[in-house]
């Protein structure tokens, strides 16, 4: 049976510990370690997305399409430093084509709810643009480790 106790220890053990190496280098299946390792990726994608986002509406792009371009740059950010730091313990069966393709299709859907959301909390709430994306990006977050965990990296012995 899967201890979750056990496995949050062992991230807090190695959060008190300050623990770089076991933190964010090691390979781990360890979901509580992937999650806080993706907050970090994810924290980095979004400032290259924000970034590119906050400059294409300051060229006068609009901001929905901007969030759509930037979406994009800020993907392949996530994709590339998912592999390298948060997923490495438990690797993809599938095709490294394959498995882009999964996460970009997870990725998209996220981009669903990011435009969703930017359109609601924008133009519907009327607030700035840049927290309409810190709001959809903190949900948006939590649904793209998800899905990406579950579709392409679960792994039957998670508490490793």
């Amino acid at each position: 049976m899967f201890d979750y106790g056990e496995v949050m220890k062992e991230l807090f053990k190695y959060i008190f510990s300050f623990n770089i190496e076991e933190l964010f280098y090691k390979p781990t299946t360890n979901f509580f370690i992937q999650f806080f390792r993706y907050v970090f990726v994810g924290g980095f994608a979004f400032l290259v997305d924000g970034g590119c986002l906050f400059l294409l509406e300051s060229l006068g792009m609009n901001y929905l399409l901007a969030t759509m371009f930037a979406f994009i740059v800020g993907l392949i950010t996530n994709f590339i430093l998912s592999k390298i730091l948060v997923f490495k313990g438990n690797d993809s069966k599938k095709s490294n084509r394959y498995e882009f393709i999964i996460y970009a299709i997870v990725g998209v859907i996220g981009l669903g709810i990011t435009e969703l959301l930017m359109y609601l909390l924008t133009d519907g709430v009327g607030l700035y643009f840049m927290i309409s994306k810190v709001i959809a990006a903190i949900i948006v977050l939590v649904w793209n480790f998800i899905g990406r965990k579950v579709l392409l990296y679960s792994d039957k012995k998670e508490s490793e």
